[in-house]
């Protein structure tokens, strides 16, 4: 009698000890983290690149890990829109910081995302060779940009339509960001509108001067953001919700600049602490919610340069429930 209780035992033990691998094998393949009082810990992924328009994300990485409750945070580095465009489209990645109008033109091709934040305000610069002193001096000149589906696209628009150029009367070149400074160095652009620290790369070692800022031509223009899947947020609404609000406490931490912030932008964007300081006092991480008329306006845009023919309306891209409830 004494031995069939011992067998019994064990062979309870065993299949407590199978059923335990089974809750650990599944937790595996579902990507999810099972924590010792059986809360499911969702991993999300957020694809980027090394730009200071996404310090948010940065800081949020950093400093507010401690308090996610329902997700860890990956970031996913990419070397290119095109790279990052496309793993968030096929669903590699939850959502990303990128360039809005990326993000407009996949949702009007039917990728079905929605932007929930931006990543900053301002902090984008038009940097020219030391002989461009006016707008009409580009006329004949190389400039670049990182993309045509891009801020700094439409403010190059806007710049030459203001100084009595048409777009024909520049020759406009697409290059990585990080090529744009040692091209103006070399002489082979005559200037460039692109994402930080890459303008002030040129700027602080007296390689190029800048000729204009952004809201010197567009007050109010948007830019980066925060775009999630819809799947993702439709399937996870508390979590993103605990995400986009630690994001914007993020960017409220992320404008005071500090010893603490500049440390984070160091890690993620290798830059020197020139580059850096002249970086960040073009850009602000104020007010990161995306208003409509704002929206409006970048969409006339991208009809009237031929970049878009239909955009999504604000209300079917932009999602302002989450940071609405952001106190």
């Amino acid at each position: 009698m004494r031995k069939k209780a011992v067998i019994f035992t064990l062979l309870v033990l065993m299949i407590l000890n199978l059923a335990g691998c089974s809750n650990e094998n599944r937790a595996t393949r579902t990507g999810e983290n099972v924590s010792n009082d059986n809360t499911q810990v969702k991993t999300i992924k957020i694809a980027y690149l090394p730009i200071t328009h996404a310090l948010p994300l940065y800081v949020e990485n950093e400093l507010a890990e401690e308090n996610f409750k329902n997700f860890k945070l990956e970031l996913v580095k990419f070397g290119s829109w095109t790279e990052l465009v496309d793993a968030l489209n096929s669903g590699k990645v939850d959502g990303a910081s990128m360039l809005i109008e990326l993000a407009m033109k996949a949702k009007e091709q039917g990728i079905d995302l929605k932007a929930v934040a931006l990543g900053h305000r301002d902090g984008n610069v038009v940097v020219v060779s030391k002989d461009i002193n006016k707008v009409e001096d580009l006329k004949g000149k190389n400039f670049a940009i990182p993309s045509k589906l891009s801020t700094h696209n439409i403010l190059l628009h806007i710049m030459l339509e203001k100084g009595g150029l048409t777009y024909s009367d520049v020759n406009v070149i697409e290059l990585p960001p990080p090529e744009m400074s040692a091209a103006l160095a070399e002489g082979r652009i005559s200037g460039y509108c692109v994402a930080e620290p890459f303008g002030a790369k040129s700027v602080a070692v007296d390689k190029g001067k800048t000729l204009f800022e952004s809201q010197d031509l567009w007050e109010g223009s948007v830019c980066c953001g925060l775009v999630l899947r819809n799947d993702f947020i439709e399937n996870n609404e508390a979590i993103a919700e605990e995400f986009i609000k630690e994001y914007i406490n993020a960017g409220h931490k992320a404008e005071l600049k500090d010893n603490v912030v500049r440390d984070i932008a160091t890690k993620y964007l290798k830059a020197e602490s020139e580059v850096l300081d002249l970086s960040l006092k073009w850009i602000s991480y104020e007010n990161l919610k995306l208003e409509e008329k704002d929206y409006n306006e970048l969409s006339k845009y991208m009809v009237e340069m031929g970049l878009s023919k239909n955009p999504p309306e604000y209300s079917e891209f932009v999602d302002n429930t989450f940071i609405g409830k952001v106190k």
